[in-house]
């Protein structure tokens, strides 16, 4: 994205964004996820030194306990933060960035691959993150929900 002309516009033009929309649920762990990807075009992003507009997924998601009982629900967070960042039509493959919970625990990268209509398959790599008391301030649940794994199989609801 360091090619993008100030203000320009990073456009999906051949829908390939589209084949991930939906509602997705996997089960790990005894945590169900599931998985609200919408596509959101015209997206406003700014950078240091650079802003553009571009069409993106956006992930919101809810991680229930074998209960019932809900863990995390982003899904009705207006923030566009758990966005897509690259695209491999050829690969039927999608990389987003995920920004993180309290004091940004887990941010990093996921990927997801269309397997077929109705499978995802799910690769989360969250980055290494040392806090403490002085950058991450109260007694924050400092909990990563997402399934921390590879080749996790999400099937469209």
């Amino acid at each position: 994205m360091k090619d993008i002309p100030q203000g320009g516009y990073v456009k999906d033009v051949n829908n390939d964004l589209n084949q991930f929309v939906g509602i997705y649920k996997a089960n790990f762990q005894g945590n169900e996820t599931t998985l609200y990807i919408t596509k959101v075009e015209h997206m406003f992003k700014e950078r240091i030194d650079q802003s553009y507009y571009m069409d993106a997924l956006i992930i919101r998601y809810t991680v229930k306990n074998s209960s019932g009982a809900i863990l995390q629900d982003t899904q009705y967070n207006t923030q566009n933060d758990f966005y897509s960042i690259w695209s491999s039509p050829q690969e039927n493959g999608v990389a987003l960035y995920y920004p993180g919970t309290n004091c940004g625990v887990g941010n990093g990268k996921v990927i997801l691959f269309k397997i077929n209509p109705t499978q995802l398959s799910w690769e989360y790599r969250p980055n290494g993150k040392l806090l403490d008391e002085y950058n991450c301030p109260g007694n924050q649940d400092l909990t990563v929900y997402l399934p921390v794994t590879k080749d996790l199989i999400f099937t469209k609801q």
